[in-house]
């Protein structure tokens, strides 16, 4: 029997959920939506691989922008996408929903001929499916001879293989024909048709999952009972049926009234919206189920997820990670409606990040006044510096484009060419907010910072240099904190990361080096969590470790520190590599004029033409990042 190298594959719906904004009004009135994967498979795959295991999924997705995004979602979520295929003639699907109130959740499928729906015979790979402990299929995925075919081919190489096949009835009339258009919503419509095409796969599943609706569709009868009694007498599969608020109820056996079947408790919170309740619960049963957990303990963990589910926006986006479950389950929440609770927020941001980066190596160019400067004296207008810092993209991509900890900072403002041309790559990339070289700090924009964020992509990081001291008067000290506070609410709204540089260094003095520790403590004192420090570089070990004890008593899911320059010399640098190395929360470097100095102000004065100052630019890079790799090989 082949070795199973997977927890789970996933077979069949994906597509890109398009989550109106605004809650409480029709799907007429809202004026800006959320882009989410979507398809009650996709969410379970990624359900899945959130809380630890080893998930795959097999579909199919457009040659086209949406198809990319699902796929990259779900290789960022952790995901195997060897089984999703580019279908290059179908678009992906598509979803449009909302919260309009408690009961009604206004939903448009856009499925007719779409990629997923196209999945035939031929896109079933039996290695994979033979290399997986269980395979998911999803009832509404039935609906099409083709796509029933493909079915039936995955549960025979299933069971073949010795792979548990799993069935989410996941009844939707309106993608069974029996509703129209604007009748998304709808969860049950009788119909015996569609009773008797899901009976005929009832024999070969090992576990079924439904709601009571689901087990009445699937038995053709609409007491729950009954139902469950009749599916029993086709299969002998373990039948979990989902009651809401009561909890669910589990069968391995007869179905002798409720009691007969072991008991998985429900939690008491505000349901918010119930669309992808059912695959975040389909999320924590697998988890239980396939981590050899009995039923009760696997109905707790099914039944949690599907309480983060109801209690927030989005469907996959609701499921929590592993470490934020064992959280709920050992601690629980005082807040009825759980996406309120900040602790919860907290957790589930940071545990989801779509990368987690162990190293970082980033080119900063994100320097607004020296290069104001530089070109006055040369000259030179700002369309210069905007050609410059396209060069500078172009050396740090030739030397480190491949590299996985390739990072750059750049701005808006001198640098946007460079800026969008970075940001369409998968570099890490860290934008600023802060006005440059203005004391105390002030944003670079006017008005709300969620305002200013809005139209930022999500992969670009918000980098605020902080020039705070302990020593600086009390009305300096408190409008940097307002300021911090500030931001560190928007980005958690708008969902962006963001970086906290702090530079003690100021006009001409060396760094309050002792300073440091205790201003990252003061910031997490007043609730300031950012995802990133940047910090100065110091020689000295004890730094470094007071840094990292910070981290450790304040936000173990901080993503790391990493250093900056101030300009110093490459061996200078080096030195503070060699003790930063050593502290395991630092990940790397951001460093800049310390890269393009030089190059800039030749480059600007005409004794350095382009390829010239790329190559310098390229090489004190290439030293830099070597620099890095022998502090971290001598640690």
């Amino acid at each position: 029997m082949k070795h199973k190298s997977l927890d789970l594959v996933c077979f069949g719906r994906s597509s890109v959920d398009l989550y109106g904004h605004q809650v409480g009004g029709r799907l007429e009135d809202m004026g800006s939506f959320a882009k989410y994967v979507g398809g009650s498979p996709a969410n379970t795959a990624i359900g899945t691989a959130r809380l630890g295991l080893k998930s795959g999924m097999i579909t199919r997705v457009g040659d086209e922008h949406l198809g990319r995004f699902i796929r990259e979602t779900m290789e960022a979520e952790g995901v195997d996408v060897q089984g999703v295929k580019t279908d290059p003639e179908r678009l992906s699907a598509l979803v449009v929903l909302g919260i309009q109130d408690k009961e009604q959740f206004p939903l448009i499928f856009y499925r007719e001929d779409c990629a997923d729906m196209a999945l035939c015979e031929a896109d079933i790979d039996e290695d994979l499916i033979a290399s997986s402990r269980a395979l998911l299929l999803s009832g509404t995925h039935l609906s099409t001879p083709t796509v029933a075919a493909a079915s039936r081919k995955a549960i025979a190489i299933a069971k073949k293989h010795g792979t548990k096949v799993v069935l989410d009835i996941d009844y939707r009339p309106n993608l069974w024909g029996l509703a129209g258009h604007g009748d998304g919503e709808s969860r049950f419509i009788a119909d015996n048709n569609v009773s008797q095409h899901l009976q005929a796969f009832l024999p070969d599943i090992d576990l079924i999952v439904g709601t009571e609706e689901e087990f009445h569709i699937a038995a053709g009868c609409e007491d729950s009972l009954e139902a469950l009694a009749i599916v029993r007498t086709m299969s002998m599969a373990t039948l979990v049926c989902k009651r809401g608020a009561l909890g669910c109820r589990v069968f391995e056996g007869d179905i002798n009234g409720w009691q007969s079947g072991a008991e998985g408790a429900g939690f008491e919170v505000e349901v918010f919206n119930v669309l992808g309740a059912g695959d975040a619960f389909m999320s924590g049963l697998l988890r239980g189920w396939l981590g050899g957990e009995d039923w009760p303990t696997s109905c707790a963990y099914a039944n949690a997820c599907g309480a983060f589910a109801v209690s927030r926006h989005g469907c996959a986006p609701a499921v929590p990670s592993w470490q934020e479950l064992e959280y709920f389950l050992e601690h629980g929440s005082e807040h009825y409606a759980l996406r309120f609770d900040p602790v919860l927020n907290h957790i589930h941001r940071t545990t989801n990040r779509n990368k987690q980066h162990k190293r970082l190596v980033a080119f900063a160019i994100d320097h607004r006044h020296q290069f104001t400067n530089w070109a006055k004296a040369a000259g030179k207008s700002p369309a210069y510096i905007a050609q410059f810092k396209r060069l500078a993209v172009q050396a740090a991509q030739q030397e480190a484009g491949q590299d996985p900890g390739f990072g750059m900072l750049v701005d808006d403002r001198m640098g946007r060419a460079a800026l969008h041309q970075i940001t369409s790559t998968k570099a890490w990339v860290g934008r600023p907010i802060e006005a440059s070289g203005e004391f105390p700090l002030q944003l670079e924009a006017e008005g709300d910072i969620v305002q200013h964020l809005y139209d930022w992509p999500l992969n670009q990081t918000v980098k605020v240099l902080c020039p705070y001291r302990l020593d600086d008067d009390a009305a300096t000290r408190k409008h940097h904190e307002q300021l911090m506070l500030q931001l560190d609410r928007a980005c958690r709204f708008t969902g962006h990361q963001w970086l906290l540089e702090i530079i003690t260094a100021r006009d001409g003095n060396s760094p309050a080096f002792d300073q440091v520790a205790p201003i990252m403590q003061h910031f997490y004192d007043l609730g300031v969590k950012p995802d990133w420090w940047k910090l100065e570089p110091a020689l000295n070990d004890d730094y470094w470790h007071s840094v990292g004890q910070v981290i450790d008593q304040n936000d173990i899911y901080c993503q790391g520190v990493i250093v900056l320059g101030l300009n110093s010399t490459i061996e200078c640098i080096s030195e503070a590599f060699n003790a930063a190395a050593k502290q395991p929360w630092v990940k790397g470097f951001a460093i800049g004029r310390t890269l393009f100095d030089e190059a800039a102000q030749g480059w600007l004065q005409g004794s350095l033409n382009d390829a010239e100052a790329v190559a310098l630019m390229a090489q004190k890079y290439r030293l830099i990042i070597a620099a890095w790799d022998d502090a971290q090989a001598q640690k």
